[in-house]
């Protein structure tokens, strides 16, 4: 009987092979655009612009980079300029600066084509941020939080909870970039916990009114074994805009290989004109909070 059912295991999985064919998608291609990846904030450091065109879906050449740009951001009053890296074309650098708070800044980008210069901006607020962020608590238990992570990696999960006061903005988002001995962990697009306050605006983060409502709210976790005595844990808390928030969720769930998966409309963009350059132009205002783990 155990030789039948493996027999009729092995004929179904092949009856399914057999069946399996690359579907090739006709996918409507337009003119090349330019791609803007730039930030710009409060932080005292040089701030970055990364120039591209766009590609083919299908496209498995490496990307071509933009060099020869004149870019730069101006709020009207002071223009900051971005210099090529020599050793990383398309890569465009400030000298260590830092914007202000509650400032409407415009990135502009000049491109020489043959025959004619593309011109493309982009317009950002550097939003009010919280002065200070009181405390970051590493634990391993909040709740059922840990419950499926702790089974999933099979591991002890250790939670980080950032508390502070919130603004009473409830358009702000709280989104965090989380180092472990100065080294950057939250590296990618669904390992970023970010925190949308809405209806909490103006409360204290994971203070007493929000245990109330069982909203602790977390903003990473570590594998227990990932971490050791003395690690210095450090979190970047930007204020973003609720237009970036839309970008990058738009951006995550259009993420992947699989054309027939992600949101069915192109990812939104702050980069003018329509039709001649897609990307995102990233101001934020940040504070950072650090702790040292404890075993």
């Amino acid at each position: 009987m155990k030789n039948l059912y493996k027999i009729l295991l092995f004929a179904t999985m092949a009856l399914f092979a057999a069946c399996t064919e690359d579907i090739v998608i006709d996918v409507e291609e337009g003119e090349p655009m330019i791609g803007v990846e730039a930030s710009f904030t409060n932080e005292m450091k040089r701030h970055e612009t990364i120039l591209s065109y766009t590609a083919e879906f299908y496209d498995q050449n490496e990307i071509k980079m933009i060099s020869g740009a004149t870019v730069y951001v101006t709020d009207g009053v002071d223009t900051m300029y971005y210099h090529e890296d020599a050793e990383q074309p398309g890569h465009y650098f400030t000298d260590s600066v830092a914007g202000h708070k509650n400032t409407l800044y415009r990135l502009c980008v000049e491109v020489p084509e043959p025959g004619e210069t593309v011109k493309v901006f982009a317009e950002g607020l550097i939003p009010d941020n919280v002065e200070t962020v009181d405390s970051l608590v590493i634990k391993h238990f909040n709740g059922n939080n840990d419950t499926i992570p702790s089974v999933f990696l099979s591991d002890t999960i250790e939670w980080v909870y950032p508390y502070f006061q919130s603004l009473p903005d409830p358009n702000i988002t709280y989104m965090p970039r989380i180092y472990k001995n100065d080294t950057l962990v939250s590296d990618s697009l669904n390992l970023t916990m970010m925190i949308a306050q809405g209806g909490f605006a103006g409360y204290y983060v994971n203070g007493p009114e929000m245990l109330e409502n069982n909203k602790e709210i977390p903003i990473a976790y570590f594998r227990r074994s990932q971490l050791m005595d003395g690690d210095v844990i450090r979190a970047d808390l930007y204020s973003i805009t609720t237009d970036y928030y839309l970008y990058y969720y738009s951006v995550l769930m259009s993420t992947g290989s699989n054309p027939m998966m992600g949101a069915p409309a192109n990812v939104s963009t702050n980069v003018q004109p329509e039709g001649k350059g897609v990307g995102w132009f990233f101001t934020a205002s940040a504070v950072s909070c650090s702790t040292v783990f404890r075993k």
